[in-house]
């Protein structure tokens, strides 16, 4: 293994992450079972705070992984996470006659956020402006789906796939059948 420190340290915190989310325990359990405080494992999660070697053997025994495995280079090639549709996180109180399911995972929130998108006939999604230089990318699944950005308005059948700026007004409004839209929203 030729890393140096800062490969290992850039790696580590979202490693430690990935391990304690994938046995399901939250923060404060990962505290209980470690005796590391809940505020350190949070610090070192977020690589604001470098674990020492005594704190992280205590991490990786309680969340029950391979101290070198932590910290070794690439991805297991041989894990799938899978998100059964029975828990995939759903919005159903923004716009109107519209239900969002989020597809990306939470740590992608602001940064590159995916969307399987369900409306009713006539049902609509009204976005104020994203941060600067946001974009989104959309394509209909089924139906028809008419999009505004700004002054641009431009309607999509089952098929098309549309790319427009997301850091101005825009919105999503379904025809007059039921539809399905796969959205990706990329903010700068």
């Amino acid at each position: 293994m030729t890393e140096n420190a800062d490969d290992i340290l850039t790696r580590l915190p979202a490693r430690l992450k990935e391990a304690r989310r994938a046995q399901g325990l939250s923060l404060e359990a990962v505290a209980n079972l470690s005796g590391v405080s809940r505020s350190m494992v949070s610090q070192i999660e977020r690589g604001e705070s470098s674990p020492t070697i005594a704190t992280l053997w205590n991490l990786t025994r309680a969340l029950q992984v391979d101290f070198a495995g932590l910290l070794e280079d690439g991805e297991a090639a041989d894990k799938i996470e899978v998100l059964r549709a029975t828990d995939v996180p759903s919005i159903d109180n923004m716009g109107h006659g519209c239900r969002i399911q989020i597809l990306s995972p939470p740590e992608e929130a602001g940064g590159h956020e995916v969307y399987d998108i369900r409306f009713e006939a006539g049902g609509a999604l009204n976005s104020q402006p994203h941060t600067r230089g946001a974009n989104e990318q959309l394509t209909v699944l089924e139906g028809s789906v008419q999009i505004t950005s700004g002054s641009a308005s431009n309607t999509l059948n089952a098929g098309d796939t549309a790319r427009y700026a997301a850091d101005i007004a825009h919105s999503i409004q379904a025809g007059d059948q039921p539809a399905r839209v796969f959205l990706i929203v990329k903010n700068a």
